[in-house]
């Protein structure tokens, strides 16, 4: 927008709004336009083969509908400007995202660091894919901190961290591990999920690629898949060239719904923030309850992290019960009303899960004795939410089989 200042004198609530965006551009529009389009007829064979660089040459003109659209690029650097990366790639799903990150930096031979709390479809990735490409995958404890310098390898190329894990919410020290990592020559790969670009800055930390699974709180409606991949300068030329072989791509009306769900990530992660903390400081003082995982929860666990190194917490954490019967907590879960049971998190809707990972973990003893439930906080009012786990609550407590 040659009309607008330097984005990075705004505060992040503008930046938000106006990165990626040029109305001028295309005749006024709020909105960038999508773009559905394979087939970029060229004026002449000279134009023609210059479409071979542009990607070498950073330039954002369009060649091919596979290798990017004004739709696409739209989205990728208002990520990319939020999060402190140098330039970003959007993929057609979370997963998707992880896939290209880890084939982008990793070959045969090497060996993956990757944390024992990771989302458990990328650790089915490391153990069937990865492993059948020859990349050995060792899991090591969440909170090691600067010690894992000693689980690193001579081929050690990639450690892959996830802040706070997704289930069970240990939340990484990632300067002192990018520290110990750097050290030994190996990239640092985040899925900064959780926190989205607004509450955890990756390359401020020692972060090389940052991922995202943007279904979650950039779409923030569950109705739109959608992944991207933040990198260094230093990193981007592997991330781009990988992701060109192999032919990632994402369909633009998701790229849109992306676009469009950003512009109000902001105002949803501070109220997904304000009601979760409120719940979460109920939750702690349920007797059914016997502890809130929640980084933003003082006495939590890995709350000293957090506050050192977040600037706010999303609407996700989890809990456990104390010690019960299967079929109780079964009970509970059948009867909510305003939480729905469902895989993924981020949209606007209230969901409530068991966390049913004891049995993929694979270095940390399991440390919890009550069943652990996986709680996302939506928009809906704080006290219909309360009323609704009161209630779920009080037929766990009163079960009788």
């Amino acid at each position: 927008m040659s009309n607008l200042p330097d984005l990075s004198s705004l505060r992040e609530d503008t930046r938000i709004i106006l990165s990626g965006r040029d109305p001028h551009r295309y005749g006024g529009m709020v909105n960038p336009p999508v773009f559905h389009v394979s087939t970029v007829l060229a004026e002449s064979i000279e134009q023609l083969n210059s479409r071979d660089h542009l990607e070498e040459s950073g330039a954002q003109e369009m060649a091919y509908g596979r290798k990017g659209t004004p739709t696409s690029w739209a989205l990728e650097n208002a990520v990319a400007e939020l999060e402190g990366g140098h330039r970003c790639l959007t993929y057609s799903s979370g997963l998707g995202a992880v896939t290209g990150a880890l084939l982008s930096f990793l070959k045969a031979g090497d060996h993956l660091l990757m944390t024992d709390s990771v989302y458990a479809p990328t650790r089915k990735l490391c153990n069937t894919v990865l492993k059948r490409f020859g990349i050995e995958t060792t899991y090591y404890d969440p909170l090691s901190g600067a010690d894992i310098c000693t689980q690193l390898r001579a081929n050690t190329t990639v450690v892959f961290t996830e802040s706070p894990g997704s289930h069970t919410f240990e939340v990484e020290d990632i300067p002192a591990i990018a520290e110990a990592a750097h050290t030994h020559g190996a990239k640092v790969l985040m899925d900064n999920t959780w926190a989205s670009p607004l509450f955890f800055k990756p390359f401020e930390h020692g972060v090389d690629v940052s991922i995202q699974s943007g279904t979650k709180y950039i779409v923030g409606h569950a109705d739109a898949m959608l992944g991207t991949v933040s990198t260094t300068k230093e990193a981007w030329p592997e991330l781009r060239d990988c992701t060109a072989s192999i032919g990632q791509c994402s369909g633009p009306d998701d790229l849109y719904l992306a676009q469009r769900g950003f512009r109000t990530l902001a105002v949803r992660l501070r109220q997904h923030q304000s009601s979760a903390l409120k719940l979460a400081e109920w939750l702690q003082r349920r007797t059914e309850v016997r502890q809130v995982l929640y980084p933003a929860l003082p006495g939590a666990l890995g709350h000293e992290i957090w506050k050192r190194d977040f600037l706010g917490a999303s609407g996700l954490f989890g809990i456990e019960l104390e010690p019960c019967a299967e079929e109780s907590v079964v009970d509970m879960l059948n009867g909510m009303r305003l939480f729905g049971m469902g895989y993924s998190w981020g949209g606007y809707e209230s969901l409530l899960i068991p966390a049913n990972v004891q049995k993929i973990r694979t270095v940390v003893p399991w440390r919890f004795e009550g069943p652990l439930l996986r709680i996302h906080i939506g928009l809906e009012d704080v006290d219909d939410l309360k009323d609704d786990l009161k209630d779920g609550l009080k037929r766990l407590r009163n079960f009788r089989g």
